[in-house]
């Protein structure tokens, strides 16, 4: 029996990678693309030696040729850390814009479906409390998030336009905070900044009075989601995330608990636009996909940070990339 094909860019990448994890497992055939200008070759290569798994090194913002048919695409080609995405706010802007476009041109000349990777930040700082997908947001669009809001904000507008006007199949998934093996310890987000801080025998880093709340999902919860809404007929946005609402400074006391460390909470001026709450509503994922997230933040976290814990002492003290490229 011939195995369907599935694209999926941003391959390399945190959650990419999980996802190609995911569709070899399902009995795909997975064509795996990165430019790596944020992802990790790493992070995939324990798939190279399979048959069904092929890499192609290619940004999508450039033209995309794929030979053959094309059953699915995935969509997650884009910076996602408040780190990446101001240092190359033009890149996140450009893949968000001239790299969904690609994708989806792709989709109809291969009559394949999409799903495209949107964000909560969709939201921005939201005056709702909590994110229902029919809330339409509080974006700053010149504010410094804004290159990384308003990118994903486009890409769903511009995906319905293509489903609308063109009848590409399509599907958008709007993604909570997420975490797990894979991410990256120096990427600006919070998980992985508190772990790597205690691990380093560092002071925790809190902005604000840490009294900003967020809701994390473990990554196998998230990628089980994500399966289920490309399987299903649902094309209108739908949030993926854990509910479970936590306050910043009471996880960094968590992750302190977990690892022992003795170390003190610093804290610093609050970011421009940052959000204040964020917790999803997932009652669209529960009644139409029957998804609801089933590990518990106390084991999701455990088993990330003995993966963070069993990395090499200079994975520990790596430094965010640097991006030399200004287009």
């Amino acid at each position: 029996m011939k195995r369907k094909k599935v694209l999926i860019t941003g391959a390399a990448g945190f959650l990419g990678s999980h996802l190609c994890d995911r569709f070899i497992k399902e009995g795909y055939q997975v064509l795996a693309m990165d430019n790596l200008i944020t992802g990790d070759i790493k992070n995939i290569e324990h798939l190279f030696e399979l048959e069904q798994f092929e890499f192609i090194k290619h940004d999508v913002t450039k033209f995309i040729q794929i030979d053959g048919e094309l059953d699915f695409i995935l969509h997650f080609a884009s910076p996602a850390s408040p780190i990446d995405y101001l240092k190359i706010p033009i890149q996140t802007l450009k893949v968000g814009a001239m790299g969904t476009h690609n994708c989806l041109g792709l989709a109809k000349i291969k009559n394949a479906r999409i799903l495209v990777a949107s964000t909560s930040e969709v939201y921005g700082d939201p005056l709702v409390h909590p994110q229902p997908e029919e809330y339409w947001g509080n974006v700053n669009p010149v504010g410094p998030r804004g290159v990384y809001d308003e990118a994903k904000r486009y890409m769903e507008s511009i995906t319905m336009a293509y489903h609308n006007f063109h009848k590409v199949d399509t599907r958008i998934v709007r993604i909570f905070n997420t975490y797990g093996p894979r991410m990256r310890l120096n990427d600006g987000r919070a998980l992985p900044a508190f772990i790597g801080q205690a691990l380093r025998g560092e002071d925790l880093t809190v902005f604000g009075d840490g009294s900003q709340t967020r809701s994390f999902c473990f990554v196998d919860d998230l990628v089980d989601g994500i399966y289920r809404l490309l399987m299903s007929d649902y094309q209108l946005p739908v949030n993926i995330g854990n509910p479970n609402e936590i306050s910043l400074l009471d996880f960094a006391n968590e992750i302190l608990a977990l690892t022992g460390n003795k170390v003190k909470i610093k804290f610093f001026p609050l970011p421009e636009d940052d959000p204040k709450q964020r917790q999803p509503d997932i009652s669209k994922a529960k009644k139409i996909l029957g998804w609801f997230p089933k590990v518990e933040r106390k084991e999701g976290v455990k088993i990330t940070y003995e993966y963070f814990h069993s990395l090499p002492l200079e994975e520990l003290n790596k430094q965010p990339k640097e991006f030399i490229s200004k287009k």
